[in-house]
């Protein structure tokens, strides 16, 4: 209807007819339409309904439905444009076994909690649609995706909920942490939260967020973030120091491993800890469950005890449960602002990932301080059950598998 009442309007200015009323019937509704259709028919007198029509596009039936409205007075509130009942019937009012059949196919593959009344699907609406139709009824895929909604479906992604350990034993383990420490501390012990961040490709690869830049100009980087493009891979691991909000930071070349995970709180110790706990003999470690820090790797208790060994030092191990990891400290009291610092900044070598993190700071004055681990760190090392069975390993009372000091 628009397209037809474009060139009329340009008619209009040359008959010398009133240029606003074309531009007025142009933003109607359909019933507003007709009636002001209607209004200038009988304006025009005769002749004008086919003037109109001729003008407008429109059909006379419509323009006469329009002044019959008008001349009978029929002018109600427009709460709907059309009677109650109108249009094209529903797929399933026509064919109710489409539903049937439908529901058929899903029950093949549906999850949900029986429960209650939510359930999902992992079929596609598409082959939907092509088994149906195979039952000698054409039907698409929207008209499947309304009819599978009506049914109570829906599409969703798996939800991250189950965690590791009854919800009992996660309460007492936090408790038990969050009391450790604030013992240790009040008594001037040194506690540190480790994790390793995520392993990040060094080269002039695409590094997500956006930063400040001239406008059209954009830093280009390569269009694929293949391996072998760039220059190795950078693997942060981080040592937070609870009580003094500083950190220290191990950027690996090679793999992510106990072993790693042990030189990297070594190296905190030799260069940073020492120094600020002089004379301290105890050290409190707070770690993810798995990992290079697992509660379960007999590697990096080994490690943990060569370097406790070595340093004179009484180490304690408190893991966060399974599935808590956001809830170590050094997650959302460093990494964060790591990534913060360095978004949209390709990660071209590695002298710039040792510069960005040393840049990094915060409105409560963290300070990191970097450095690299050129040494090449072997996957698959075993511990033997002999070697293990050096270690003076202490489990705790509460949580034995995830509190232990080792001597």
């Amino acid at each position: 209807m628009i397209h037809k009442l474009l060139p009329a309007y340009t008619f209009l200015r040359k008959t010398g007819l009133d240029n606003m009323w074309l531009s007025t019937l142009y933003q109607c509704n359909e019933v507003k339409r007709r009636r002001l259709a209607a209004v200038k028919t009988l304006e025009l007198g005769r002749g004008g309904l086919s003037k109109v029509c001729r003008l407008t596009g429109m059909s006379h039936h419509t323009i006469i439905r329009g002044i019959g409205e008008i001349k009978n007075g029929k002018m109600e509130p427009l709460t709907r444009l059309r009677k109650e009942g109108g249009g094209r019937k529903k797929i399933v009012e026509k064919a109710p076994e489409i539903e049937t059949k439908i529901r058929n196919i899903l029950e093949e593959n549906t999850a949900g909690d029986p429960m209650s009344c939510l359930k999902w699907t992992n079929r596609s609406v598409r082959n939907i649609a092509g088994e149906v139709n195979d039952f000698r009824h054409h039907i698409g895929k929207d008209t499947v995706a309304s009819v599978v909604r009506g049914l109570g479906f829906s599409l969703q992604s798996n939800r991250k909920s189950l965690e590791g350990g009854t919800s009992k034993e996660r309460d007492r383990q936090f408790r038990y942490i969050n009391k450790q420490l604030k013992k240790q501390l009040k008594g001037g012990t040194p506690a540190i939260s480790v994790d390793t961040k995520k392993k990040e490709l060094v080269g002039n690869f695409k590094n997500s967020g956006k930063r400040w830049m001239r406008k059209g100009k954009p830093e280009l980087v390569n269009v694929y973030d293949f391996k072998h493009l760039g220059k190795g891979k950078a693997i942060p691991y981080g040592v937070y120091d609870i009580d003094r909000n500083e950190d220290f930071v191990n950027v690996g070349m090679s793999s992510d491993t106990a072993e790693f995970a042990v030189a990297s709180i070594e190296g905190w110790w030799r260069n940073i800890g020492s120094v600020n706990y002089p004379g301290s003999k105890e050290l409190i470690i707070c770690a993810d469950c798995g990992g290079s820090n697992g509660s379960r790797s007999r590697l990096w208790k080994y490690c943990l005890w060569e370097f406790a060994r070595e340093n004179s030092l009484k180490i304690t191990v408190l893991h966060y449960p399974p599935g808590t990891s956001k809830w170590n400290r050094i997650e959302h009291k460093m990494f964060s602002f790591m990534s913060i610092n360095w978004k949209g900044k390709p990660l071209i070598s590695y002298a710039a990932i040792i510069n960005l993190i040393r840049g990094t700071k915060t409105e409560t004055g963290l300070k990191i301080s970097a450095k690299m681990d050129r040494r090449e760190y072997v996957t698959g090392r075993k511990i033997a059950d002999a070697e293990f069975g050096k270690i003076k390993i202490i489990s705790h009372r509460i949580n034995p598998q995830w509190n232990y000091t080792i001597n």
